[in-house]
């Protein structure tokens, strides 16, 4: 399913169409951005470049107006995220994580919502230095952002070891074959082999790369911890036992949008069909090869495959890709989910190995006085003889902890206060955040920082109401595109500018519906005072076992 790199006519199209066609495939001027010492930004268009290279330019915003008064440039600091499908790392790969942040980087780490490390505050001189760090630990930085396939994730928490281990080969399977081709990435940052652009050619993605990122995940039921409804590709796992028969194809999700444009909106993924695993390669490839050659590319914010299925019709969206693959997909098979939350705590699987999954607030692991998270996983990894898997709801699990290590590893996660998920509400457990401020340029309001305060406000009322031991989703995110999956949220907050937020109310507990607007533009105060009548109504007039987001949508909050 190649296609041709030959020129094309750019006009009428959104200007990062001809930023792709003429970076040389993805090198740009990013050499002499690094080198030049007058800047700590990068030039022009390698700002936007360095994205498909894993690293994104910000600046500290907390200081950018008092710079701005003593004209001087902004506080440029570079993001980098790195690449890790199906989010599982040995314990190496954590400590040169460990390592890189601390040498580099801020002092912390921070786990996303797409199972992978980002690392914050690294200056442009130490640039080169981070990334090679991360490769040398036999991890990339490599197409983690960009108009290409991003990070496979998988879900961490499947009942059977058995089910976990196949359904990552096949993300780190499909993850590995939807890298782009092109040598630039080695060249750049690791020093690799010098090849002519005039050589090189994109067989999936072709010159001008997809018009807009592209997300694939990979769900186990009876868990979606991995929200599988939200991706551009979503995969539902369907064993038989412990034998995987396939997959049931999802396509056309995701969740961001633009403030003050109807024309954009969240979108969940439709069924496309079952395909068996030696046929999930070719599904993957066909429909990004439709997106490729039919996604829209004069406005990127109508460029997700979500809009060109919602263009096109389901119907007609899956006769094409059928056309492409010359085989018909098969029925969905009977599927259910009953959760999308992490398993806390200390499990067993079947194979005897004992798992414990670690609570981390908004996925930050640092350093505080109330908690030595950094350091006391530092101290876990270098004892630590199984994995480590990054889960979606932005926790950990140290997982395959064998018995005779059990007692080291408890010790470590108490003496080091790591323990909260046994102190804590579900509420707080399993709320979700974005970075936002200081860092994220896109933020309109505060996140992560904020997240704290607000969940200490919202237990109060659950407290009130007498619903602590309720399951309750809330997530908030800095801006609508919604990093956190505010939209899937029972409690769903979107940032609109400093101090406000649109309310959003309604999402089920599976992952499986959208919220809906309740309240627009409120402050703090008329959060809490909207939450608070609306968890009163709840806590009187619930039915038996009915989730907080179906009685808002029963009783026509929403």
């Amino acid at each position: 399913m190649a296609v041709s790199d030959n020129a094309e006519d750019l006009s009428g199209l959104d200007p990062a169409e001809t930023m792709k066609l003429n970076s040389s495939y993805l090198r740009g001027t990013i050499p002499q951005s690094i080198a030049d010492p007058v800047t700590g930004a990068m030039h022009g268009d390698d700002a936007e470049l360095i994205r498909y290279h894993g690293t994104y330019q910000q600046d500290d915003r907390d200081v950018r107006e008092e710079r701005r008064k003593q004209k001087l440039e902004p506080a440029y600091e570079f993001m980098i995220r790195v690449r890790v499908p199906g989010g599982v790392v040995t314990p190496s790969q954590w400590l040169a994580m460990d390592a890189l942040t601390r040498e580099y980087g801020s002092g912390t780490l921070r786990i996303t919502s797409r199972q992978t490390f980002q690392i914050h505050r690294i200056l442009k001189e130490n640039l080169k230095s981070s990334i090679a760090a991360v490769n040398a630990c036999l991890l990339t930085t490599f197409a983690t952002s960009g108009d290409v396939g991003r990070n496979v994730v998988c879900s961490s928490n499947p009942m059977a070891s058995a089910q976990h281990a196949a359904v990552l080969h096949w993300a780190q399977t499909l993850s590995s074959h939807l890298l782009p081709n092109t040598n630039a990435y080695h060249e750049l940052w690791l020093d690799g082999e010098r090849v002519d652009p005039a050589q090189e050619s994109e067989p999936l993605y072709g010159k001008r790369y997809l018009p807009r990122k592209f997300k694939i995940a990979i769900a186990v039921p009876p868990t979606n911890d991995i929200d599988v409804f939200k991706d551009d590709i979503g995969l539902i796992a369907i064993f038989d036992g412990d034998s995987l028969q396939g997959f049931n194809v999802l396509a056309g999700g995701g969740l961001s949008t633009t403030q003050g444009d109807a024309t954009t909106f969240p979108r969940l993924s439709d069924p496309v069909g079952f395909v068996s695993c030696d046929k999930v390669i070719a599904v993957a490839e066909h429909i990004i090869g439709i997106q490729r050659d039919q996604g829209n590319r004069s406005s990127r914010k109508h460029a997700r495959l979500k809009y060109t299925i919602e263009r096109l019709g389901v119907d007609a969206f899956k006769r094409e890709l059928e056309a492409r693959l010359g085989f018909g997909l098969e029925p969905i098979r009977p599927y259910h989910f009953d959760t999308t939350g992490d398993r806390f705590g200390w499990t067993e699987t079947d194979d005897g190995l004992q798992h414990l999954c670690l609570y981390l607030m908004a996925g930050r692991v640092g350093n505080t006085e109330q908690c030595q998270i950094l350091d006391g996983m530092r101290e876990i990894a270098k004892i630590h003889d199984g994995q480590f898997r990054i889960t979606s709801n932005q926790n950990v699990i140290i997982a395959n902890i064998t018995p005779n290590n059990r007692a080291r590893v408890a010790d470590l996660v108490s003496g080091y206060k790591l323990d909260d998920y046994a102190r804590f509400h579900r509420l707080r457990l399993d709320a979700l955040s974005c970075v936002a401020l200081p860092t994220c340029p896109l933020a309109m309001a505060e996140a992560e920082r904020y997240l704290p305060h607000l969940l200490a406000k919202v237990e109060a009322l659950t407290e009130k109401h007498d619903l602590c031991g309720q399951p309750l989703l809330l997530r908030i995110s800095g801006c609508p595109n919604s990093c956190s999956r505010s939209y899937l949220g029972e409690i769903g907050l979107i940032g609109r500018a400093v101090g406000r937020y649109e309310l959003r109310l309604g999402a089920d507990a599976l992952g499986s519906r959208l919220n809906k607007l309740y309240r627009e533009n409120l402050d703090e105060a008329g959060i809490l005072a909207s939450l608070d009548d609306v968890l009163g109504r709840y806590a009187r007039e619930r039915r038996q076992d009915e989730g907080f987001g179906d009685f808002v949508i029963r009783v026509g909050v929403v």
